[in-house]
């Protein structure tokens, strides 16, 4: 089986087909690790599903929920099934990597751009401009594109939450990822705007990073929500961006690709390609409501100044709504995966 893409996705779906005693290659055109401007927060059920794959993560600040802050009033929602982590990207795919030399995965970086036809099995795990998305004219409808933009600031978390300010078309998560840094990125519907121009609208957080070390360059991409009609046919699938994708709003990125990744395991466990096409309609289902839901908070000021202020006066309505978006990773799993799938080292794939 080759997979094209030695990103998060492309790695967590070639370590859940090795533990199923699948031969896996992996096919990446840079050379780790592999950096992505994104929020670094991972959710307690992503957690729970790199768990699952027998990623083991060091470092990173522990997370104990969301907080919304917009003029001047903060709403905080705790989560139900344990903690989440903020941590770096690189961090993170060296994680991945460590794990898939652990498994003797066939790893291949700065191979050149192409893909083999005769696979058994391959598998697009090559972002949201998937080469192979585009080669085997996957039908897809782009919905909404926005532009992120992130650096690090060398500077103690002041808090154990992930905290999203608001503005109108614009929002600023700032990300705890160690003891002595925090990530901040920029989501935003103009692609002109950057971190130094947008800061002052925010004047709490200005105050706290004008005298912060900067100790990343800005990063810069887009980040989009895009359906597509199908993910698999024949021996193809598609896994991460390339299968689809949801506003970074939601910080869900990499949930959704290892959640995937085990999904398309299990089908293949099956013998049952099109199991994937079922599983992964079910897994992106919650993500692309709830982006709506934010992206239209997104557009208005006046939806910020009724809705973060309810959350304030109602944390129980805001722990219930953040409950629903990061779900119990046990019922999770189970209905994702099934019930064969728990222990990983018990996972087969039926040739």
């Amino acid at each position: 089986m080759c997979i094209v893409g030695g990103g998060p996705a492309g790695l967590s779906a070639a370590i859940a087909l090795s533990l199923a005693g699948k031969s896996v290659r992996v096919l990446e055109t840079n050379r780790p690790p592999i950096d992505k401007a994104c929020g670094e927060g991972l959710m307690p059920d992503t957690l729970e599903a790199l768990h699952a794959l027998g990623i083991r993560l060091s470092g990173g600040f522990p997370l104990r929920g969301i907080r919304f802050i917009s003029a001047g009033t903060k709403a905080q929602a705790d989560f139900t099934n344990g903690h989440g982590l903020g941590l770096r990207r690189t961090l993170l795919h060296q994680a991945l990597i460590a794990r898939a030399s652990e498994l003797n995965i066939d790893l291949h970086w700065n191979t050149p751009h192409g893909f083999p036809r005769d696979a058994r099995l391959l598998v697009g795990a090559d972002g949201q401009n998937s080469r192979i998305r585009r080669a085997e004219g996957f039908s897809q409808k782009q919905v909404s594109c926005r532009y992120g933009f992130r650096c690090h600031y060398a500077l103690e978390p002041w808090c154990e939450y992930v905290e999203v300010y608001w503005d109108k078309r614009r929002q600023i998560y700032v990300t705890p990822v160690a003891p002595d840094q925090i990530d901040v990125a920029l989501l935003t519907h103009n692609p002109p705007e950057r971190l130094q121009n947008v800061l002052p609208h925010f004047p709490a957080l200005f105050a706290r990073l004008q005298n912060a070390r900067r100790v990343s360059s800005e990063m810069g991409a887009l980040t989009t929500t895009r359906v597509l009609r199908n993910v698999c046919r024949d021996h193809l699938a598609l896994i991460g961006d390339a299968s689809g994708s949801v506003d970074a709003i939601t910080g869900e990125g990499i949930g959704l690709a290892v959640r995937q990744a085990i999904a398309l395991a299990e089908a293949l466990r099956k013998g049952d390609l099109a199991a994937y096409e079922v599983s992964h309609r079910r897994i992106m289902r919650r993500p692309r409501i709830m982006a709506k839901l934010l992206l239209l908070m997104s557009r208005s000021t006046a939806l910020q100044k009724i809705v973060i202020p309810v959350f304030a006066r109602a944390p129980l309505v805001f722990d219930a709504l953040l409950a629903a978006h990061v779900c119990s990773g046990t019922v999770t799993a189970a209905a994702l995966t099934g019930p064969s799938l728990p222990n990983p080292d018990r996972l087969k794939i039926q040739s």
